[in-house]
């Protein structure tokens, strides 16, 4: 996954849909695996006025995504309230789905079948309360991957601090250890959405983590690593060579330009369980961004929707 990635866009495919009870201005935040020959799609929605919660989406192929009606996940009597950023995997020591969420600390929820949305159980707490390593500290963006021995946690905090606890696989998800810091930066270059992949049989892992440019347009950058327990490198990335930002994707022919952020996104994964395993070449990428127009706008207000980016190769700089 070293270099920098060229990336072609196709059009926003998942967009806010309202209904009766829900007036959504903005789908973000996804998470998605492929099981049981269909595409498991959870997201953060926001609704006008305020509030966030979250929807699921399950589609057999990307050309239907835009027609998938969504569920929306506080329909569940468990999930009702502020739940939102999230993760979901299937845990194969206990064979069981977990659904991973910002609320404001980390919380799961568990189900025996990742397409039964109301099967999702009610919402338990990974700490009893907020770690002291923390103090003030805001922390977001939950984000669980696990090897052979542990399961480790990584957030960040809108404040430049990679942030990483852990427990023993046998124990998850309980006994999660004091989080400790492991990268500490400029907050507009390591600012929030940290997602952690182990990259294919080879080993060795990719965090992707959202910085932000000159004007705040969001782009990614690649840190690397042999182990989950181990140092980080910076791969050197930057708004002008970012590992995927505006200045090296490209959008078809016949596909308006619809962002300038490339946002709080998900990498298609190759499984769908706890150890995060993505193909290092020939990825595609699910992300989020909204039309630049919309700067100004409140953040709850901002019209994020989903696209996917497909990598076409390794290169330099492209422009728009």
């Amino acid at each position: 996954m070293a270099g920098m990635p060229l990336w072609l866009a196709g059009p926003a495919l998942i967009c806010p849909v309202s209904d009766a009870a829900h007036e959504v201005v903005a789908v973000k935040d996804p998470t998605v695996v492929f099981h049981g020959g269909r595409w498991h799609v959870f997201s953060t929605v926001a609704f006008r006025g305020g509030g966030w919660s979250m929807e699921y989406r399950s589609f057999r192929d990307w050309s239907k995504a835009g027609k998938a009606k969504p569920f929306f996940l506080d329909t569940n009597p468990n999930l009702a309230g502020y739940h939102c950023a999230p993760q979901v995997f299937f845990f194969r020591p206990r064979k069981t789905w977990y659904l991973i969420f910002q609320s404001q600390q980390p919380q799961y929820s568990t189900s025996g079948d990742v397409s039964k949305p109301m099967s999702w159980s009610k919402p338990r707490d990974f700490f009893r309360s907020k770690p002291a390593s923390l103090g003030d500290e805001t922390w977001i963006d939950y984000w669980f991957i696990g090897d052979d021995e542990f399961m480790y946690l990584f957030f960040t905090g809108d404040n430049g601090k990679f942030y990483r606890s852990r427990t023993r696989v046998q124990d998850f998800p309980d006994g999660m250890s004091e989080p400790e810091v492991i990268i500490s930066a400029p907050k507009e270059d390591f600012f929030e959405a940290t997602h952690v992949y182990r990259l294919g049989a080879r080993g060795g892992y990719a965090a992707l983590v959202e910085a932000a440019g000159p004007k705040w347009e969001r782009y990614y950058r690649l840190f690397t690593a042999d182990s989950l327990g181990g140092a980080w490198t910076d791969t050197g990335n930057t708004f002008e060579r970012p590992w995927a930002g505006i200045a090296n994707v490209r959008f078809k022919a016949g596909v308006a330009p619809w962002t300038v952020d490339i946002s709080h996104g998900e990498l298609l994964r190759q499984g769908c369980d706890e150890r995060m395993v993505v193909e290092p070449r020939n990825l595609r990428f699910l992300v989020q961004g909204r039309d630049p127009q919309s700067d100004g706008l409140p953040y709850g207000a901002l019209p994020y929707r989903l696209g996917l980016l497909s990598e076409t190769g390794r290169g330099g700089k492209r422009g728009r």
